[in-house]
């Protein structure tokens, strides 16, 4: 999903929207509670997963990313995420989870744009701490020959 003004000013009004302002406010909880958060994780893998077809699949990749890059710091292994950044994750993952919200889920097709476009716009908004996460996953991997 390209930028564009229609873009900007969804995610302008997912932003300041009441929704959005819940979930920023849980996301601190969220974030000191490992149990909470890796529950919060699988909730949303289930929901992603339960996205079938391949317009959802780079919903399904984007999403898979943030929770491996979570989980990696709850488990205490990546531990360089900075902390606005691991609260704007879960924010999000909690806004992408709410069956209520700006357009709620419940209509059909229509329901995902805004949860989408905000994924977009996080991917963005954090992109260099995401390409830090895959260089140091990429590292991590790297068996050494020798």
């Amino acid at each position: 999903m390209p930028q564009t003004a229609t873009t900007d000013n969804i995610i302008f009004r997912i932003l300041k929207s009441v929704f959005f302002k819940s979930a920023t406010g849980q996301a601190g909880r969220y974030a000191k509670n490992a149990s909470s958060l890796l529950d919060l994780l699988k909730r949303v893998l289930s929901k992603t997963n339960a996205l079938s077809g391949e317009a959802y699949a780079g919903l399904r990749e984007k999403v898979g990313l943030l929770v491996r890059m979570v989980r990696m710091y709850v488990a205490g292994e990546y531990r360089v995420l900075p902390w606005k950044t691991l609260t704007r994750i879960i924010a999000v993952l909690i806004y992408f989870l709410s069956p209520v919200d700006l357009i709620p889920d419940l209509l059909p097709v229509i329901g995902f744009t805004d949860d989408l476009a905000l994924i977009v716009w996080l991917f963005n908004a954090i992109q260099d701490d995401l390409e830090a996460f895959r260089e140091w996953d990429r590292k991590r991997n790297v068996v050494p020959i020798g």
